[in-house]
């Protein structure tokens, strides 16, 4: 079960911005910016959507909202210094109400739209550098052609999106059927219908109002059957973080995945669910390429290490006996260069704590904590492997580790219990 919240609101959205969009009565797109400390980048994601709607849908009335969550920083101040007057594209800035994280804004953002009666809604994330006034176009446009959810499709550095590539995308496309290459990307287009939906679902108050809101949005349009796409918006460049700084992401995220695996709706559809399909990527490129970084595989070994030594009893209880063993040559591996986990070992780990979560009656998080320094081992692994490989090589091994998590899906169904 999700954990809701004592504390419960009616909406999201405070006093302030209700009277606002009250007067403004109605619009035809809303493109929601959820943003939480990002002063530096907060302002040109505000210009690039103002500028992407008056080039590319000039006819229509539209509003950009940003739900902030609280920050102390300057990020309203500058979102609310952001002149688009000559646009004549209505903006408002509020703080949202419930649970701080992104799905609480997620919530406010489609109270905004559903009030306004918008036909086409994007999300934008704040700290985004490389947004241009084409990502709106190629968000949107998918909308008025029919579609009612629209993912992002980006260029990424291969070391770019770590809990995307291990675990997010291979969940999505072997569990569900869906070749949805970032089902956590950030960067969305609804319907007004499909918003409507998620509404109506009573879970604004549990732990998905919290990074758990990307895929949780992308799950549920797949399984209602909405009439799903993918949209080119070139590179993402936005602030990278080294995978241990990710530990309540991967927590919300994969948390989220495991907790909808298990509900009834969810897990009738995919365990009748055999391989995977395509979905349409639409528009037209958009030429930047994504700036490499490093990540420092010391730090990510170091924390599998120290993970080893609070965890290794547990993992023995939940891990196959080989996959074990392997974590514990792993723990013995001197050189950085020669840690390697081989893609069937992380794909039967991914697939023992999903099946185990399941089994575990109460402190379902507390087990899933244990997993963390097991991914950190699969990305320092990952980096050994991709280094010497281009972005276009690398994202040929996603999809290979991808069709290996859909082959042995039989293994999870086989566990599951």
């Amino acid at each position: 079960m999700i954990k809701i919240s004592e504390i419960r609101f009616s909406t999201a959205l405070r006093e302030d911005a209700r009277k606002k969009i009250e007067r403004l009565g109605y619009a035809d797109i809303v493109i929601g910016i959820p943003s939480y400390f990002t002063q530096s980048t907060v302002g040109n994601v505000i210009e690039q959507a103002a500028k992407g709607l008056d080039r590319y849908f000039p006819g229509k009335r539209a509003v950009i909202f940003v739900a902030d969550g609280g920050s102390t920083d300057d990020t309203r101040e500058v979102a609310e210094e952001i002149d688009i007057s000559n646009y004549n594209i209505e903006k408002i800035v509020s703080i949202y109400r419930g649970i701080p994280g992104k799905g609480s804004a997620i919530r406010a953002i489609f109270e905004v739209a559903e009030f306004l009666k918008a036909e086409a809604v994007a999300t934008f994330d704040s700290d985004l550098r490389s947004i241009t006034p084409e990502w709106v176009k190629n968000i949107i446009e998918p909308i008025y052609k029919g579609y009612d959810f629209v993912a992002p499709y980006y260029l990424r550095w291969k070391y770019d999106g770590t809990i995307t590539n291990t675990i997010a995308y291979n969940l999505t496309r072997a569990l569900y059927g869906k070749r949805i290459r970032q089902p956590i990307g950030g960067d969305f287009g609804f319907s007004q219908k499909l918003i409507k939906d998620y509404l109506d679902q009573d879970v604004w108050e549990t732990e998905v109002a919290k990074f758990g809101i990307d895929i949780w949005l992308t799950t549920n349009a797949i399984v209602d059957g909405y009439k799903l796409c993918q949209a080119r918006l070139g590179a993402k460049i936005h602030k990278e973080k080294d995978p241990t700084e990710l530990s309540d992401m991967y927590r919300e995220v994969v948390g989220t995945i495991f907790n909808l695996m298990e509900e009834e709706k969810f897990e009738n559809y995919w365990k009748n669910i055999k391989g995977s399909e395509e979905v349409p990527i639409l528009g037209e490129f958009i030429g930047e390429r994504p700036q490499p970084f490093e990540i420092n595989v010391t730090g990510l070994i170091e924390y599998f290490k120290i993970g080893y030594n609070n965890f290794a009893p547990v993992w023995k209880n939940i891990l196959d006996k080989e996959d074990f063993k392997l974590i514990e040559k792993l723990f013995l591996v001197e050189k950085e260069e020669d840690f390697i986990m081989p893609v069937e070992s992380w794909v039967r780990i991914v697939y023992r704590y999903a099946a185990y979560f399941h089994a575990t009656p109460r402190q379902k998080f507390k087990m899933l904590d244990t997993m963390i320094p097991l991914y950190n081992a699969r990305v320092a692994s990952l980096v050994n492997e991709l280094k010497d490989k281009t972005v276009e090589e690398a994202e040929q091994y996603y999809e290979n580790q991808a069709v290996k998590f859909e082959e042995m899906k039989d293994y999870l169904i086989k566990i599951w219990g």
